[in-house]
């Protein structure tokens, strides 16, 4: 029947498309896990580089987010910034992010660790970083502005800008941040509590490429399950 044929093509038209959908999407999934592990192995292999020596701006050549490196300097309290909602380990809080003036000139922004939420203003005085001259390791870290976001009355900003923080500060600042690992002399009590590093994972691109494909086998399925029922003879009553 001409109706019984028609419907037969829509389905094979139907479920052919919704098939390479599917599949150009899992495709897609595999390629950004390509990308996941291409970036997983540069930062490794920053990781595994030589501590990159911070001794003043502008900024090194090889300076790289994800680089070890080391400084030496001053912090200075009184330009002292919040990245507003940074959580550890589930819990609410801020980063706390100091200049520390360099020998050479100008200073580097430190992430010197994570606060409690409840602590709403900079500079925090329960997690003051020591008086003196300090050497701190860490990881350069990305700067995630554009230079538009500045610190608000509170010394709050919402990303770590490095350029827009900059701009309220009266030195040049490196160009990339500093993630503190350790420092000498030691932070003095027990805030801010140092960030680990980032996990590094693959993410859930592999999984999600095969619900893609399983999605469009299960496509072609119904469609080739669809087409016998349509095919079968209808019994008439006598």
């Amino acid at each position: 029947m001409p109706g019984s044929r028609s419907r037969r093509v829509a389905v094979v038209i139907i479920a052919i498309a919704v098939a390479a959908t599917c599949v150009s999407l899992g495709l897609w999934q595999l390629r950004r896990l390509d990308e996941r592990r291409a970036l997983n192995a540069r930062i490794l292999e920053r990781r595994s580089t030589t501590p990159l020596s911070i001794e003043g701006v502008p900024g090194n050549a090889a300076a790289e987010p994800y680089r070890p490196a080391t400084a030496q300097g001053r912090y200075d309290v009184e330009h002292e910034v919040l990245v507003y909602g940074r959580s550890l380990d589930g819990e609410a809080g801020h980063h706390v992010v100091t200049p520390l003036i360099l020998p050479g000139g100008g200073a580097i922004l430190v992430v010197r660790g994570w606060v409690p939420f409840a602590m709403q203003a900079a500079p925090v005085r329960d997690a003051a970083p020591p008086a003196n001259e300090v050497r701190v390791r860490g990881s350069l870290a990305l700067d995630e502005g554009d230079g538009s976001i500045l610190p608000d009355a509170e010394g709050i900003v919402r990303v770590l800008d490095v350029r827009g923080i900059a701009s309220a500060l009266p030195y040049d600042v490196f160009p990339l941040p500093l993630q503190l690992a350790d420092q000498t002399p030691p932070q003095p009590g027990s805030l801010p509590i140092p960030v680990p590093l980032p996990a590094l994972s693959e993410g859930p691109h592999f999984s999600y490429a095969i619900q893609w494909f399983s999605f469009a086998v299960i496509a072609l399925v119904g469609a080739v399950i669809l087409l016998r029922r349509d095919r079968r003879p209808t019994t008439r009553a006598p």
